[in-house]
């Protein structure tokens, strides 16, 4: 893991799907094992230890959600990743495709919701950070090997210094987070832990 420098001004927090049915006992991905992986990760609370922090330093915090909307064509079936969702999963307005209550956002933070897997895309997430002054992304949530991982690669693309945090990310496995956390994302993003991103938020 990374030691790593964060600026105030320059930061923001991207939460990408700590939704119910990512990460919840009851949510409609429980029995894949993203919910056991979940509780392993110790993820909510991770999650919830960088968002204090963040709260704390005036840190943006943006959230990010996948939704399926009523016409299931709108979300596309051309990548078995979109043909597993909806429409018992994620219907926009259900609980499923809620924030996890723990999570939930405070104040004036943003909720982005999209129907792709990077966070960025189909939503307004490059402007508003660049409007914000942001220069660094610290990338937390659910699926590592998925959402999680496509945003941290356009968070990079786009010109971003990218920090992923190992264990406030989970996905549907050890074998899966490990595949990002520990091969796919290294040239990427900085790889650092909850300890290391709250020190560096409070510095």
């Amino acid at each position: 893991m990374s030691e790593i420098t964060l600026t105030a001004g320059a930061t923001a927090v991207v939460v990408v799907d700590m939704q119910n049915d990512t990460v919840h006992p009851k949510g409609a991905f429980a029995e894949t094992g993203a919910a056991e992986h979940a509780i392993a990760q110790n993820v909510i609370p991770n999650v919830g230890q960088i968002l204090d922090a963040a709260r704390a330093a005036s840190v943006s915090v943006i959230h990010n959600r996948i939704v399926v909307y009523p016409n299931p064509a709108v979300g596309g079936a051309n990548a078995p990743i979109f043909r597993m969702l909806g429409p018992e999963s994620f219907a926009v307005g259900s609980w499923g495709a809620a924030i996890v209550d723990e999570l939930a956002p405070q104040g004036d933070e943003l909720v982005l919701d999209r129907t792709r897997m990077s966070a960025f895309h189909g939503t307004a997430l490059d402007v508003i950070l660049r409007n914000l002054g942001v220069t660094d992304v610290v990338v937390v949530g659910a699926w590592t090997n998925m959402a999680v991982e496509h945003t941290v690669r356009d968070a990079a693309d786009y010109g971003f210094a990218v920090t992923i945090v190992s264990d406030a990310t989970s996905s549907l496995s050890s074998e899966w987070q490990n595949a990002a956390i520990g091969f796919a994302l290294t040239n990427i993003a900085t790889i650092a832990d909850t300890q290391s991103v709250v020190a560096a938020l409070t510095a």
